[in-house]
């Protein structure tokens, strides 16, 4: 009602003019006034419209607030939606609301996508979490001999390299599988003195390494480290600050169980944090874990470290992927 009043008024104006003009032999200045306010109305409409379609890129683009935790979803497990390349997961992990991101395979990239990694995700105001050592697999930290001190220098060192690029100061380890023939508790001292090795290497640029205990029934058979309270024995022993554990809740939940309680107990050598429902090992709520009231406990205790999505997703393609994001909004803390 308002636009056709203001055309009359633009009308009415202009026919005045048109007779002034006439009457001194000018040209008629209905048409150009006339011509002028649908120029100016369709300009207005396009204005319009380009902030509509503006608007509903960003919404297309943004899942909307920041998680309350820091949340670290692994490069590629948003691949079908953000595609393969590193930089497009890290720019679709924050517009999602995650605030940081994770790569074990890290330390295998080459350099420049390592930097290139790096720099984006300090960019988008994503915080990186740790990367692997990968110390995985054969048996070697449960030995006491030279090629396993060799080897394990080698890729201390090789960590370290990845922090000075990257700025991420964790790198994880797995303490390998055990060795029937060696009695458990010369393993254990043998591990002791390797960890003590190791920290004495990355100490002095404050590479924390944080071992991961594995479950042995679904995932890992046959590896030495298995539950918190042999990583906390084991971290007491090394006695360097630099020598922490994961807590990964989902081999906990199939291993011990019984998860706050352990967590309280071994609060101040926990240097990471893992998470995975049970059974399965996919996204918070596909399983028996109550991840809602474990991550309210978790923020209760002001813990802001970057907590690792270390699973897969219960439902397949990119509608699987989003079912992960919408699983952790449903848990987060308000």
């Amino acid at each position: 009602m308002e636009r056709r009043n203001f055309i009359k008024r633009i009308v009415g104006s202009a026919a005045l003019a048109s007779l002034g003009a006439g009457m001194n032999g000018g040209e008629p200045a209905v048409a150009n006034a006339s011509a002028n306010a649908s120029a100016n109305a369709s300009a207005g409409a396009g204005a319009s419209a380009n902030a509509n379609a503006n608007a509903s890129a960003s919404a297309r683009v943004s899942n909307g607030a920041k998680f309350t935790l820091k949340y670290a979803p692994a490069l590629g497990m948003f691949k079908q939606n953000a595609g393969q390349d590193t930089v497009d997961n890290l720019r679709f992990i924050a517009d999602q609301g995650f605030r940081a991101a994770y790569d074990l395979g890290l330390i295998e990239r080459p350099v420049q996508e390592q930097e290139k990694i790096a720099n984006e995700a300090h960019k988008r105001g994503l915080e990186l979490g740790q990367f692997s050592l990968k110390t995985a697999g054969g048996t070697h930290f449960v030995l006491k001999n030279d090629s396993v001190r060799n080897m394990l220098k080698e890729k201390m060192l090789a960590g370290l390299e990845v922090q000075k690029r990257t700025g991420i100061n964790k790198g994880l380890i797995v303490l390998g599988n055990i060795d029937p023939k060696l009695h458990v508790e010369y393993q254990t001292a043998n591990v002791i003195e390797n960890l003590r090795f190791c920290c004495d290497i990355v100490g002095d640029a404050g590479l924390e390494l944080v071992m991961e205990p594995l479950n042995t029934y679904v995932n890992h058979p046959g590896v030495f480290l298995t539950r918190t309270t042999q990583a906390k024995m084991i971290c007491v022993a090394v006695n360097h600050p630099c020598c922490k554990m994961v807590n990964d809740l989902y081999h906990q939940q199939v291993t011990e169980g019984n998860l706050i309680p352990n967590m309280i107990d071994c609060w101040d050598y926990i240097g990471s944090i893992h998470v995975g429902d049970n059974p399965g090992r996919n996204e918070p709520t596909s399983g028996e874990i109550n991840y809602k009231f474990i991550f309210q406990w978790l923020h209760n205790r002001n813990y802001d470290e970057v907590i690792s999505l270390e699973h897969g997703q219960s439902k397949p393609g990119k509608e699987g992927e989003m079912a992960i994001i919408q699983a952790y909004r449903e848990v987060d803390p308000k």
